[in-house]
């Protein structure tokens, strides 16, 4: 058994960087290397702005623990522009 912290934010990559899966067992070096090498794509890319990205990563993860009408609210309320249809039909299935 892992002893590795399954909650918080960075609980995958630090799962990730060790190579170790919660459940103790090494990650196959294939899925490994491939998400590496995503993940160093990514890091090279040039960002467009950092409210944006905010935007993005609240409505992705809001959508997982937020119901709909209450995350498109909270985004009103804090001067994000409301969920798009496409956000909707993604995240919520609509």
């Amino acid at each position: 058994m892992s002893n590795l912290e399954t909650t918080g934010a960075d609980a995958i990559d630090v799962a990730i960087a060790k190579g170790i899966d919660f459940d103790g067992s090494p990650i196959p070096t294939a899925p490994l290397n491939l998400y590496n090498k995503v993940m160093a794509l990514e890091a090279g890319r040039q960002r467009s702005g950092v409210i944006n990205t905010m935007r993005s990563r609240i409505v992705r993860i809001g959508a997982k623990h937020i119901p709909q009408a209450e995350l498109n609210q909270m985004l009103l309320d804090a001067n994000f522009k409301p969920l798009k249809d496409k956000e909707i039909a993604f995240y919520y299935g609509a």
